[in-house]
């Protein structure tokens, strides 16, 4: 048997899926640009894994290939990134045909409401299993590096019925497994009973996610967490940037680190993946909200307006006495405290009618350069598409990514129906 490792060895890590569940959100998108840039920023705050998009999706294809493109350059690395299909062999051919994807993850759901709601019939739990394995089998077959087996539903499926799936899973060469609360139905308490149940009896790396239905997505999605480590096992914990994703969203990927680093049950007890650089998440809380057009929450943890204001007497007083008496943790570690300057007077933007004038302007306040005529009309041609694309002035880090990888962009950009 497996000798199982002391809790300090388990570590926990982000795989972030702002790129699949939380582009899925209703009413918001982002272009395939702005995908991009949030796989940069990932990429920049040391996060595991990005779950960057749909291997199988027509439209994401050339993204896709691009950011792969962007990764063999070394501009996406040490990053992970991994397709999301449903666990069927034909997307498996799909995505091995179309892209260049070498990670994975397949889904398939495994609640009895849902195995009989969604395949009316079509499908009993035997087959579920049978289908799950034959695609996993396919995408080892296929030369794919990693592969998580995703459980939707599982927190209303039949625990046993979930640790024979997930022993499948493993005995087919799965990686993980993703125990998924697709509706937000667990509590702290009931996720860390079943994830402790189904870490020693399958022993291997679980990942949590969580959606916040009734309000409780972080704080699930650490009680996994910590389950899967007290079990013996490593985990891995799904996070959007400023919690967006279906219905009421995911797990936000500050507010889920911030309780690990510092709540007290988690402080110093378990091991956070030490890559993780969060003073870019002020910069990237940011970002996300203009991309997706949705403001910052004011009492959003750690990056809204409030996180760190005080008004009333006895806290003003007591956090200019001493930060720690009103303030967990420091408003530098997050990358927040410069000054935000506001342009009052003349601005030149580049856009999709932009000409070459007014397009070096803003390049040479960038401190870019261009080599010719040439190199620069090529360039501007560029960011025409890419405001096109964006629907929205481009910010100064999506003019750099355009100037610098001008051939990948132009892969970004472009669509075959």
């Amino acid at each position: 048997m497996k000798k199982r490792r002391k809790k300090k060895d388990n570590i926990i890590r982000i795989i972030d899926v702002t790129n699949r569940d939380g582009v899925q959100t209703s009413r918001i998108c982002l272009s395939k640009l702005e995908k991009t840039m949030i796989n940069i920023y990932l990429n920049e705050m040391g996060v595991y894994q990005s779950e960057f998009g749909f291997p199988v999706t027509h439209h994401e294809t050339n993204y896709i290939n691009a950011n792969l493109d962007l990764a063999n350059k070394g501009v996406l690395k040490p990053i992970i990134l991994s397709g999301w299909i449903r666990a069927i062999p034909q997307d498996v051919e799909i995505a091995v045909k179309k892209t260049k994807v070498k990670h994975l993850n397949i889904s398939i759901s495994t609640s009895e409401q849902m195995i009989k709601g969604k395949f009316q019939g079509k499908m009993g739990k035997a087959d579920v299993i049978k289908i799950m394995t034959e695609a996993l089998d396919l995408a080892k077959k296929k030369g794919i590096k990693t592969v998580g087996v995703n459980a939707e539903d599982a927190s209303r499926s039949d625990l046993s019925y979930l640790v024979k799936f997930a022993k499948a899973a493993k005995d087919h060469g799965a990686d993980r497994v993703r125990y998924c609360d697709t509706l937000g139905y667990d509590d702290p308490f009931t996720i860390y009973n079943r994830i402790f149940y189904l870490a020693r009896r399958v022993n291997m790396p679980l990942e949590l996610h969580c959606h916040n239905d009734l309000g409780m997505v972080v704080a699930n999605s650490i009680a996994g967490a910590k389950a899967a480590i007290d079990a013996g096992v490593d985990a891995y914990i799904n996070t959007t940037v400023n919690g967006t994703g279906e219905r009421a969203g995911n797990a936000d990927l500050l507010s889920a680190i911030l309780a690990i680093k510092y709540s007290s049950g988690f402080a110093g007890k378990y091991r956070l993946d030490e890559s993780l650089d969060i003073s870019k998440c002020w910069k990237m809380a940011k970002y996300a909200s203009y991309a997706f057009g949705v403001p910052i929450p004011i009492n959003q943890p750690g990056v809204g307006a409030n996180a760190f204001a005080h008004e009333s007497g006895i806290h003003a007083d007591g956090a200019l006495k001493d930060r720690r008496n009103y303030e967990l943790y420091d408003f530098e570690e997050l990358g927040r405290g410069e000054p935000e300057a506001i342009d009052t007077g003349r601005k030149i933007t580049a856009g999709e009618y932009s000409g070459i004038k007014g397009f070096r302007n803003v390049y040479e306040k960038l401190e870019i350069r261009f080599n010719d005529e040439k190199e620069a009309a090529k360039v501007l041609e560029l960011v025409r598409y890419a405001n096109v694309h964006n629907q929205k002035p481009l910010v100064e880090d999506e003019l750099k990514f355009v100037a610098h990888y001008p051939d990948i962009a132009k892969k970004i950009f472009s669509m075959e129906p």
